[in-house]
């Protein structure tokens, strides 16, 4: 029984969970938005939402937390215009749009976007 374990598990291991929620946030810093589904995106919402807390806080230490997870592009461009803009912002960086179930197998589907 899984009581009082918070997350998702996606039906995926551990290490292949962690690897999907770093790309899906690398691809959503990236990009802006991304489509995927609504499990995933509301995992990826905590993920992405603590990564830009800590990048609002620009110290070398938080560069190294953040550089284990994600690329160089990424982190420079979090850093540089992602975290300036929420400067003002005490939280709720992202956004869920519900589009409908997906046609070949019914999952419900959902745009994560950042908020400007």
């Amino acid at each position: 029984m899984r009581k009082r374990n918070k997350g998702r598990i996606l039906s995926r291991p551990k290490n292949q969970r962690v690897a999907l929620l770093r790309t899906m946030a690398t691809s959503l810093f990236l990009h802006g938005k991304i489509k995927t589904t609504e499990a995933k995106a509301k995992e990826l919402r905590s993920v992405a939402e603590k990564m830009i807390t800590r990048a609002k806080d620009n110290n070398i230490s938080n560069r190294r937390i953040l550089a284990k997870e994600l690329s160089p592009k990424t982190i420079k461009n979090l850093f540089e215009e992602i975290a300036p803009s929420f400067a003002k912002r005490a939280g709720g960086y992202t956004r869920l749009t519900k589009l409908g179930p997906r046609k070949s197998d019914g999952a419900p589907m959902t745009i994560i976007e950042l908020v400007k």
